[in-house]
Formats: structure tokens, C-alpha cells, sequence
């Protein structure tokens, strides 16, 4: 269960992001925290096993792409895919954030697809979807987004899942330290729109935001 404490620490942490959030907002992203302990202990869902260290290294940290990600579109409607997502990082965080986007979760491990329909169904979050499926088989309708936060290199997540952007639609990858070599590693036919650093509060990591499209 959540403390007063960690709900001021949620509150204060999203507004710093530009992100305010409601307070249904909050007691669902702190009751999907919960859900990520409880599951945890025999799904093997995170690494992350303090509650506490899970509303800053989940919740806060992928509360860091609304703002951004929010601008980008523009107050357009809009798909959004996450790619192995897991337990739904950031894919769920998005959903409860952003109720306007259609939000669809995929994972090759079915536990954690099962995962992820369980919190919709118990948040009562209708724009979330969860699939469980290797990215490269999957069959959907393009997305204006497809974004992705511990899943592969930039190389490999662009050419898994070019088939499932939209015309006009961008990759919106979650990086760390690393992102210099994957982005030197990227094929010509991809093209890097922008890169932003990502100053997640409480979290002393180095997170950036890098928008990819297919180039020509």
C-alpha cells in the first residue's frame, strides 16, 4: 500500500516533469505499483524489487516521455505501441497519463502480456491493450508512435518494427549512456529527428529521449 508520503513524492516528481497529474491519476499509477510488487514476487516482472525505488525507476521514470511526447502530437489523436514492454513500462504509465491515446502493450513473455491486461482490467484503463507476441509477427494497424524502454538497440528496434508505423508515424526510444554507439550503428534509411535528455527526479541516471522516422 501507498504512504502519503509516496503519493506527495509522485505528485511533486510528475509536476517537475510538466506532467500534473489528477488524483485518480495518482492512485492508479500507485495501485499499478503495487500490482508490479505484488506480481513480482513470482512473475519475476522487474529487477526492482523495493516498492519505493519502483515509483521513481518505473513510474517517474517513464512519466519523463508524456511532456515531450505529448508536444510531438500536438493534441492529435493517436496509437501508441510499446514494445517490450514487460510489465508495462512504459506503456501503462502512458495509458494512465495520457487517457487520450490508444495505448497497446506487446511482449514476447505471456506472463507479462497477462500481466498488463490484468492492471487495464483492475485500473479500469479502456485504452490499453496488451499483446503477447514477437514484435516481428505482429499484425496491427500503424501507429503514430511506437516506443520502446529496455527492449533492443536502436538498429534492431527500428527494423523489428518498421511494419507497424503509420505514414508519418516516429519511433520514440528510452535511452541511457550507451545511445552515442547505437546511433552511429543506425542504417541509412533511418533518420534521427531529435534527442533530448530526460531529468527524472530522484533518479541520479543519465535518460534521454531520441525521436527516430524513417528517412527519404
Amino acid at each position: 500500500m501507498s504512504s502519503p508520503t509516496e503519493r506527495d513524492t509522485l505528485r511533486t516528481g510528475a509536476a517537475a516533469l510538466a506532467c500534473p497529474l489528477g488524483d485518480t491519476q495518482l492512485d492508479q499509477l500507485l495501485a499499478y505499483r503495487d500490482l508490479i510488487a505484488r506480481w513480482n514476487r513470482v512473475y519475476n516482472l522487474t529487477a526492482v524489487r523495493e516498492p519505493a525505488q519502483m515509483l521513481v525507476q518505473h513510474l517517474l521514470d517513464s512519466l519523463a516521455v508524456v511532456a515531450p511526447l505529448r508536444r510531438t502530437l500536438e493534441g492529435q489523436p493517436a496509437r501508441l505501441l510499446d514494445v517490450g514492454s514487460g510489465g508495462g513500462l512504459p506503456g501503462v504509465v502512458i495509458a494512465i497519463a495520457c487517457p487520450e491515446l490508444q495505448v497497446h502493450c506487446v511482449d514476447a513473455v505471456a506472463k507479462k502480456a497477462t500481466f498488463v491486461r490484468q492492471v487495464g482490467a483492475e485500473l479500469g484503463l479502456p485504452n490499453l491493450q496488451a499483446h503477447h507476441a514477437r514484435v516481428e509477427q505482429l499484425a496491427l494497424p500503424g501507429f503514430q508512435i511506437v516506443t520502446s524502454r529496455a527492449f533492443a538497440s536502436l538498429a534492431d528496434f527500428t527494423a523489428l518494427t518498421r511494419h507497424l508505423l503509420a505514414p508519418g508515424g516516429r519511433w520514440m526510444a528510452m535511452k541511457g549512456p550507451q545511445v552515442e554507439a547505437e546511433r552511429r550503428a543506425l542504417p541509412a534509411d533511418v533518420a534521427v529527428l531529435g534527442q533530448e535528455t530526460l531529468q527524472v527526479p530522484g533518479l541520479d541516471a543519465q535518460r534521454c529521449l531520441l525521436w527516430l522516422a524513417p528517412a527519404g
